[in-house]
């Protein structure tokens, strides 16, 4: 990439890191304390449930966890021959991801949704495979420190690395920005969850929407053809 082209995916994946946030909050506040982006947490909560601990639930983050592998793996073997470009599967998955979060938003925006187990449960899951999509999409454009869904391991990198190599100057990088977008995200979404656990999710569906757009419009590559032989 051009180096307009990879602020530009920076600036994307900036953007999609705060809709985990988003939607993690949604996840954990309201269907039944489950991490639809951040795996790591679900390992936890179900290693603390199994043994016992606070009546912690099961069934959510496994499931959970199994549908953003299964989701990851599926986007993946859409986007494995074009490792680092934005083509049409890169803004095809975004676009299913922000689907499922729109058709999510607008079902909970229906008085009484959420008093159903079953939905919550349904909700969970699409909504960490629509995260796995995401994740997926964020490794295989490989922008530095932007995983999406993890900043345990770029906070480890921005404490032991940025902070030691060039002191206090060091700090202010993508590294604190991600883990500043994060962080709001989370923020936003626990703010706007007592309107109703459909308004934070239709904002996170717009806001990939408009990554779709954004990187369209500015990283879009078309694919290459083979040239017929003679």
């Amino acid at each position: 990439m051009a180096p307009a082209q990879r602020r530009t995916a920076l600036i994307a994946l900036m953007i999609l890191t705060f809709v985990t946030g988003i939607v993690d909050a949604v996840g954990y506040l309201a269907l039944d304390r489950v991490f639809v982006g951040n795996m790591t947490g679900n390992i936890v909560i179900l290693g603390m449930a199994v043994a016992g601990g606070d009546d912690l639930p099961v069934l959510g983050p496994a499931i959970a966890l199994a549908a953003f592998t299964v989701a990851a793996f599926a986007a993946g073997l859409f986007l494995r021959t074009r490792r680092k470009e934005w083509g049409g599967a890169v803004s095809g998955l975004l676009t299913a991801g922000a689907v499922v979060l729109a058709a999510l938003g607008v079902t909970f925006l229906i008085p009484g949704a959420v008093d159903s187990d079953a939905v919550i449960l349904t909700a969970s899951t699409v909504t960490a495979a629509a995260m796995g999509m995401q994740a997926a999409v964020a490794r295989s454009l490989a922008v530095a420190d932007m995983t999406t869904v993890v900043v345990t391991s770029t906070l480890t990198s921005l404490a032991s690395e940025s902070f030691v190599d060039d002191g206090v100057r060091g700090v202010w990088n993508r590294r604190l920005g991600a883990i500043v977008v994060l962080f709001l995200g989370a923020l936003l979404g626990t703010v706007l969850l007592p309107l109703t656990p459909g308004v934070p999710l239709l904002l996170a569906a717009v806001l990939t929407v408009a990554v779709v757009v954004l990187g369209h419009l500015r990283l879009f590559t078309p694919a290459r053809r083979e040239p017929v032989a003679a």
